[in-house]
C-alpha cells in the first residue's frame, strides 16, 4: 500500500509572509508530500513599503499612510484561491495562521470542493462575530500582548502598524513575548527580520464569515496553543465552541500543542507531526 501524498497550502498571518513557513513546508516535502506557502498581497515578496519606514525616518512612520492601505480580505481569498487552483494533483489541505484563518473560511466559502481539509493553526475563525477586530474586544483576549507592538494610528495610516528595524530590546522583547515567548531572541529574531510593517485595518474588520452550506461543510482540524500570548487559549476555545454548535454534523477535530502563538518556530517537528494525523 502506498503512502498517502498530501497537497499543504500554507497561508500566514498578520505582519508575517511565505518565508516563516520555510522550515514547515522543507519538513513535509522531504516526507514525501506536496507543500506551498503564499505570499498574501502586501506581503513577502509582494509588500510595497512606506517611504518613512525605508528611510528609518521613526516619526514621519508613525503617520504615513500605509501603501497598501486598499488591500482587503477579498483580495487574500482571490490570491488563495489562484494558487488553490494552481495545485491541480488533488484537494488541497488549507492550513492557516493566526489572521490567515480569515481568508481560510473565505476560501472554503469560494471553493470548498477543492479543498481536503481546513486547519486552524492559533487562527481566528469567526462565527457569531464578524471580524478579527470582533472578537479582539472579547474579555477572552484580555491577555493578548501583540497590540503592545502597534507603532501608530490605525486610523491615519489605513494600517496596523509595526516596526520591525526597531532594535531597542524592550520593544524585541516586546515582540518575542507577544509572538514567539517560547524561543530565544537569537531565535526570534531569525524570524522578526522577515516581519512586514504594515497589516492592511479592512483585512481585520471586514466580514470573515462562512455559511453552513460551504464552509461548513468542509472537514476542519484546529491546533490549540497553550501558551499563546496572541490569540489567547480561551479564545480560541470559544471560538472552536461557537463553530461547532454553528456545524454540529461537521465538528472541529481538535488538537493542542504546549506552544507560543507560533509553533512553526518552536516545535516544527511537532507541528508536522500533528499537520499528518488524520
Amino acid at each position: 500500500m502506498g503512502v498517502l501524498i498530501m497537497d499543504f497550502l500554507f497561508v500566514h498571518g498578520a505582519w508575517h509572509s511565505s518565508a516563516h513557513w520555510n522550515d514547515i513546508v522543507g519538513r513535509l516535502v522531504a516526507a514525501g508530500h506536496r507543500a506551498f506557502a503564499i505570499d498574501l498581497p502586501g506581503s513577502g515578496i509582494n509588500a510595497a513599503y512606506p517611504q518613512s519606514y525605508l528611510r528609518n525616518d521613526f516619526a514621519a512612520f508613525a503617520t504615513e499612510p500605509s501603501p497598501i492601505a486598499n488591500i482587503g480580505l477579498a483580495d487574500y481569498t482571490n490570491a488563495v484561491v489562484d494558487q488553490v487552483k494552481k495545485m491541480a494533483h488533488g484537494k488541497v489541505t488549507l492550513v492557516g495562521h493566526s489572521m490567515g484563518g480569515l481568508t481560510i473560511t473565505r476560501v472554503a466559502e469560494a471553493v470548498p470542493e477543492l479543498l481536503e481539509r481546513l486547519v486552524y493553526l492559533s487562527a481566528y475563525v469567526p462565527v457569531r462575530l464578524a471580524s478579527a477586530n470582533d472578537y479582539s474586544q472579547l474579555p477572552e483576549n484580555k491577555p493578548g500582548m501583540s497590540g503592545a507592538l502597534v507603532v501608530a494610528d490605525p486610523v491615519a495610516t489605513g494600517a496596523v502598524r509595526i516596526n520591525p528595524r526597531n532594535g531597542d530590546p524592550e520593544y524585541v522583547e516586546q515582540g518575542r513575548l507577544a509572538l514567539y515567548n517560547d524561543v530565544s531572541t537569537a531565535e526570534y529574531l531569525k524570524y522578526a527580520v522577515a516581519f512586514n510593517p504594515d497589516l492592511p485595518v479592512r483585512v481585520g474588520v471586514e466580514d470573515a464569515r462562512g455559511t453552513v452550506d460551504r464552509w461548513g461543510k468542509v472537514p476542519r482540524t484546529y491546533i490549540r496553543t497553550t501558551e499563546d500570548h496572541t490569540v489567547p487559549p480561551a479564545l480560541q476555545d470559544r471560538m472552536i465552541l461557537e463553530a461547532d454548535a454553528a456545524t454540529p454534523h461537521n465538528k472541529f477535530v481538535v488538537h493542542t500543542l504546549p506552544s507560543s502563538h507560533s509553533s512553526f518556530a518552536s516545535m516544527p517537528g511537532r507541528l508536522v507531526s500533528t499537520l499528518l494525523h488524520r
